[in-house]
Formats: C-alpha cells, sequence, structure tokens
C-alpha cells in the first residue's frame, strides 16, 4: 500500500503542478529515480563535498584575517585575507590622494543612497528625481573635484578605484539609455533618412570592439578639435562606452518594439493619437516591459565593461588592484585580491538582477 501510494503521489504531481510532493516523493523524482541518476547523483555530491570542504579549509579554517607581515601569510597553508586589510585602501580608492579618501567614501554613500532612493516606485516622479540627481552630482562633483570649500582640487586623471567604476557605469547608463531608445525608434522610423541613418549607425559601432573605441576617443578624437580645445579624457571614455552600450541596448528594444501587436497601433490611430503620443504612453512602455530582462543584461555587462579603460591608463577598481599587487611583499597572495575585486563585481551584478526581477514582479502585479 506504501509503495502504491508512493506512486500515485508520484503520477499526481507529474500531472498537476499545484500537487505537493514530499520530501521523500521529491528526491526520488529529481536525484533518485534510476540507477544511472542515483549514480551521477552520488558522484556530484561528492565532488561538491569536496570542492566546499576545500573552500573552508583553505579560506576559513586556516586563512589568515589580520597581520601586517607577509611572513606570517607565507608560512600559513590558507587564504591571505590580511592582504585586502592591508591593501583595501589603494583597491578600492585608486590614485586618489591617500589623505582625501574620506572624500571618496563620503561621496559613494550619497551615490548610493540616491540611487536606492531613485529605485523606488514611490519616488518615480520627475520633480523630485531631477532636483535629487542635481544635489547629488553637484555634491559628487565638489567631492570628487575640490578645489572650492577649501578641499583640494583633484584632477580626473588622479581619479580611480571603485568610484571610478560607479561614475563610468552611471555615466554609460545614462547617457546611454536615452541614446539606445531613439536609435531604436529611428530604425523603426517611416523616414527612410532617419531609418538609414539608424541602421548605419548602430551596425558600423556594434561591428567594432569597444577597445577601438576607447582608443579613437582617446588618441583620434582630439586630433579633429580646434587648437587649445580640450575634452577631458573621462568624459570622452564614458561617451565612447555609452555609445557602445547605446548600439547593442537599441537592438534590444526595437525586438520590443517589434513584439507589440499590430493592433496596439490600430487602437492609438483611432483615438487620433500623435506619432510621439503613440510611441510615448502605449508602445514604447510596452516594448521596455517585454525586453526588461535582457535590457538589465547589458546594463550589467555596462557595470563590467568598465574594467576595459585599464588600456588607456584609468585605475578603476580592477586595474588598481592590479597595480596594487605589483608590490613584491604582497604579490603572492593576487589570488585573495582578486576573489576581493570579483566580489564586488558579483555584489552589484547580482542586485541589479534582483532589482530586475522585482520589477518584473511589480509589473505583474499592476503595482507600476
Amino acid at each position: 500500500m506504501t509503495t502504491a501510494s508512493s506512486q500515485t503521489r508520484l503520477v499526481t504531481a507529474a500531472y498537476d503542478p499545484l500537487a505537493r510532493m514530499s520530501a521523500a516523493d521529491w528526491l526520488k523524482r529529481n536525484l533518485f529515480s534510476s540507477v544511472w541518476q542515483t549514480l551521477l547523483t552520488l558522484v556530484t555530491a561528492a565532488v561538491l563535498l569536496r570542492f566546499f570542504w576545500f573552500v573552508l579549509d583553505w579560506g576559513v579554517i586556516n586563512a589568515v584575517w589580520v597581520t601586517s607581515d607577509p611572513d606570517v601569510c607565507r608560512a600559513a597553508t590558507g587564504a591571505c585575507w590580511a592582504v585586502i586589510v592591508e591593501k583595501h585602501r589603494p583597491m578600492l580608492f585608486g590614485l586618489y590622494p591617500y589623505d582625501e579618501h574620506w572624500r571618496l567614501v563620503l561621496m559613494m554613500v550619497i551615490y548610493l543612497v540616491t540611487v536606492v532612493v531613485s529605485l523606488m516606485p514611490r519616488n518615480w516622479n520627475l520633480r523630485f528625481l531631477v532636483p535629487l540627481w542635481l544635489v547629488a552630482a553637484v555634491s559628487i562633483g565638489v567631492l570628487m573635484f575640490g578645489g572650492v570649500l577649501g578641499l583640494r582640487y583633484v584632477p580626473t586623471s588622479e581619479w580611480g578605484g571603485l568610484p571610478l567604476t560607479m561614475l563610468l557605469f552611471t555615466g554609460t547608463v545614462l547617457f546611454g539609455m536615452p541614446v539606445a531608445v531613439l536609435l531604436a525608434l529611428g530604425r523603426r522610423a517611416p523616414l527612410p533618412v532617419a531609418r538609414g541613418v539608424s541602421v548605419v549607425f548602430i551596425e558600423a559601432l556594434r561591428g567594432v570592439p569597444l577597445i577601438t573605441i576607447l582608443f579613437v576617443a582617446v588618441n583620434v578624437f582630439p586630433l579633429f578639435l580646434p587648437a587649445g580645445v580640450q575634452v577631458d579624457k573621462l568624459l570622452r571614455i564614458t561617451i565612447g562606452i555609452a555609445i557602445f552600450f547605446a548600439c547593442y541596448q537599441a537592438e534590444v528594444i526595437r525586438g520590443g518594439l517589434q513584439a507589440i501587436p499590430r493592433g496596439q497601433y490600430e487602437a492609438a490611430a483611432s483615438l487620433s493619437l500623435t506619432y510621439w503620443q503613440t510611441t510615448s504612453r502605449i508602445i514604447l512602455p510596452q516594448a521596455l516591459r517585454i525586453c526588461l530582462p535582457a535590457i538589465t543584461n547589458h546594463i550589467i555587462a555596462a557595470m563590467k565593461n568598465t574594467s576595459f579603460v585599464i588600456i588607456i591608463g584609468l585605475f578603476d577598481i580592477l586595474t588598481a588592484t592590479t597595480a596594487v599587487m605589483q608590490d613584491p611583499l604582497w604579490r603572492k597572495f593576487y589570488v585573495e585580491a582578486y576573489l576581493f575585486v570579483a566580489a564586488v563585481y558579483l555584489f552589484f551584478g547580482y542586485a541589479l538582477s534582483l532589482y530586475a526581477r522585482k520589477v518584473e514582479k511589480w509589473i505583474a502585479s499592476g503595482r507600476i
């Protein structure tokens, strides 16, 4: 009877997604349903246990957490997390003057608070967001540049670390998203000129490596400027990455536009709405909702693409870590340093992914 009852529950669960299985039934169905699956489950479990034990032994049990003597780490059999404690300031803040790091800490607090507040649906009001970002931008500019209020002036060539990564990423998204929307709309526009320009722009820049665009922004673009006119290198790099991001994002948005049923356009035409009214109020919101997962994917990629600035001499968090690990006393423990950088990227990337999933749930529930 017990076996028959168990089989009945398994069959019911297979055909009824709402049916609840016990833990034993779930294990039997998913992990031990046959001899080969049982063998595969046991082998996989053994490999995972061995890996987790290695990580626990190397990363926690035998690790060195705090010490200023690298010889202590060399004598240990585990990880040397002390290298992060010793080198975290140059890793996080790059070439920025050491005694001015408090400005960067305050800048990151202002930046993160502004971003978190802006991402809350109840604050999605231009009358609130525009002043908020203006105040935040002025505050961040004063802290980063200095030169006023008794603060030492620091040129962009000395910026680095995590604040530089944040600024590059924010500039890329804020500049790139509007351009991406315009390119996507232009590629589907009824005007041949607008459609042709958008196609040429997207295909030309999408087919060029990002490294090439950065080299052009740094070395070629200044040659076309009049004598005596200079554009800050950080601004040029930000615009270059933003344009590259916009070309890829435009194709994602175009896919969302193509997914809108023709009836939506006909309904708008029946209401005598203009092209821009139809686009802004009906078509574009639906398209952005459809392609939200792909948009999030490219935004996360844009954050990681900031590491390419290593080739033009800017010290983002990855480049700063690479430079710091040239210290011969701590060079042996580069694995721990790069794991720390990977954890920073993982934190921000995963936070963006979680927020995107939250937005999808809000949209599905009708909250936004």
